[in-house]
């Protein structure tokens, strides 16, 4: 019984997280960011100012919690990555799968809310500030994953190697995006997508010797 009673309240609790976060979205990219108010958040939701500070402690974290649940995906990739697999082949897999799912993170989903919701967050100075933060959080998650499937490796190693990858990730996510808000369709740049995700992790495993070298 206490644990059906704990499921049912966790449940419950990302109802009203997702309920939330929704509404807030929708607010923001019908108003823009700045001209909506915690108060008309909470009554699109159907919940208190009160409980929406519960589960969140500012707008912007209403914003950049759709990232939220993404901060850690690289360090659980490299952590449940097989012995005889390097930690940038998964790296590598895991963003080619998730060009094939058109996931948000890789840049290559074309649905105009998430377009409009990108250009949402770089367009607003405390929205970037806070997706910095987040990011910074990915990389020191990123940079104790390798510590831990690579006991020999030193931590300014991992730092530096976990730096260098996200570089190349947002790198190719931000390409990929130009992309799409030139015009192009997810489908038509798929090919380059991938293309350009292999010579990024051929640099990442080779440095930039064979071209700048």
């Amino acid at each position: 019984m206490h644990m059906t009673t704990t499921g049912l309240r966790e449940r419950q609790r990302q109802r009203t997280h997702e309920a939330i976060q929704d509404a807030a979205t929708k607010l923001f990219l019908e108003s823009g960011f700045h001209d909506v108010g915690v108060d008309a958040i909470a009554a699109a939701a159907e919940v208190s100012k009160r409980t929406l500070f519960k589960y969140f402690s500012s707008k912007e974290d209403l914003v950049i919690g759709a990232f939220a649940d993404h901060v850690d995906e690289p360090a659980r990739v490299v952590l449940s990555c097989s012995p005889d697999q390097s930690p940038l082949t998964a790296l590598h897999d895991y963003f080619q799968d998730g060009l094939t799912r058109r996931d948000p993170v890789t840049g290559l989903d074309d649905r105009p809310q998430t377009l409009a919701f990108v250009n949402m967050v770089l367009s607003v100075p405390s929205l970037q500030a806070r997706l910095l933060l987040y990011q910074y959080n990915a990389e020191e998650a990123l940079e104790h994953a390798l510590c831990q499937v690579r006991t020999s490796t030193g931590e300014e190693t991992a730092h530096l190697a976990a730096c260098q990858t996200f570089a190349v990730l947002r790198g190719l996510a931000d390409d990929n995006r130009k992309h799409l808000v030139g015009g192009k369709t997810a489908e038509e740049h798929y090919p380059s997508a991938v293309a350009a995700a292999q010579r990024g992790f051929r640099i990442l495993r080779h440095g930039l010797a064979e071209s700048f070298g």
